[in-house]
């Protein structure tokens, strides 16, 4: 990407087009296109990012491997996804078995000990075994995944969106909708501050879709990262969100959260009571002697 030189010189994007190419070893035309405004949406290792100087982010490794197992466990996880967390499957995330459409994915995640990935991958296959055994591996996968957003997400008129901009929420780990959700969010502000192409849009533009952006999920961010920060560090902090999941308020509270991508929960007297719920539950499990592991049948 050339970036332009004075204001209003346009972006020049030099990329291969395969659209006429044929066969695993095609090589692409080469072509150029000038454009006015450019959405970086190209992933966790954005290249556009780096062309406008947007600076790093922490990063998780996500490893997971697709496996076909028999009938009789696939009907298991119809209705299905399970989560895990312990010291065994990762030290500062979850591991999870999620059903795909004929398959199961089966992974884990890390930030603080990416080299270990392998070994927190062997800890969710022995904790899962009994329903997993017999499966056969169709593909192994792994992703950065942004712990935070990039230091700039706006230069000039190029704007980072999704993975490239760092959309991905702490706890949870999902960025998909985020990162759909920017993307039309960032185009629905530049049609109408351009005047539906009318008028050439400039930096203070781009940042008024930032500023729309935080205002929305910007507190969704903030709680699921202290979440993950006070739940994912120890094992006796796992057994204290084990515990709260197992009511009725934080489930209902959760799903519709999740469901709104923003954080619910207008009932005073039930966060408090969560509240002090927690308090009490972290107190209990860093002064008593750890459970022994419990197995799924």
């Amino acid at each position: 990407m050339q970036l332009p030189q004075k204001t209003g010189e346009s972006y020049v994007l030099t990329y291969n087009d395969y659209n006429s190419a044929e066969g695993a070893s095609r090589t692409g035309e080469k072509k150029t296109l000038e454009v006015d405004v450019v959405i970086g949406a190209d992933g966790a290792n954005s290249r556009v990012a780096k062309d406008i100087g947007a600076g790093d982010y922490e990063y998780a490794i996500a490893f997971q491997e697709r496996m076909r197992i028999p009938d009789d466990k696939m009907e298991y996880y119809k209705d299905r996804a399970e989560m895990y967390v312990g010291e065994d499957v990762s030290p500062d995330f979850y591991a999870w078995v999620f059903p795909k459409c004929d398959h199961v994915a089966v992974g884990t995640g890390t930030v603080i000990d990416k080299k270990g990935i392998q070994r927190y991958q062997q800890g969710i296959r022995d904790r899962a075994a009994p329903r997993i055994a017999g499966g056969e591996v169709l593909r192994v996968e792994a992703h950065p995944i942004p712990e935070h957003p990039r230091p700039r997400r706006v230069n000039n008129r190029a704007a980072l969106i999704g993975d490239a901009a760092g959309y991905v929420t702490k706890c949870s780990g999902e960025g998909i909708y985020f990162a759909a959700k920017s993307g039309r969010m960032c185009a629905e502000r530049i049609l109408i501050n351009s005047e539906y192409g009318i008028r050439m849009i400039d930096e203070h533009d781009l940042k008024q879709h930032i500023r729309e952006w935080d205002a929305k999920y910007g507190a969704t961010y903030l709680v699921l990262d202290l979440l993950q920060k006070v739940f994912y560090t120890t094992d006796a902090q796992r057994e204290s969100f084990v515990e709260l999941c197992e009511e009725e308020y934080v489930q209902r509270v959760t799903f519709d959260s999740y469901l709104y991508k923003t954080v619910q929960g207008n009932n005073p007297i039930g966060d408090l009571k969560l509240g002090w719920q927690t308090l009490a539950s972290l107190w209990k499990n860093e002064n008593k002697v750890p459970d022994e592991m419990r197995t799924l049948v």
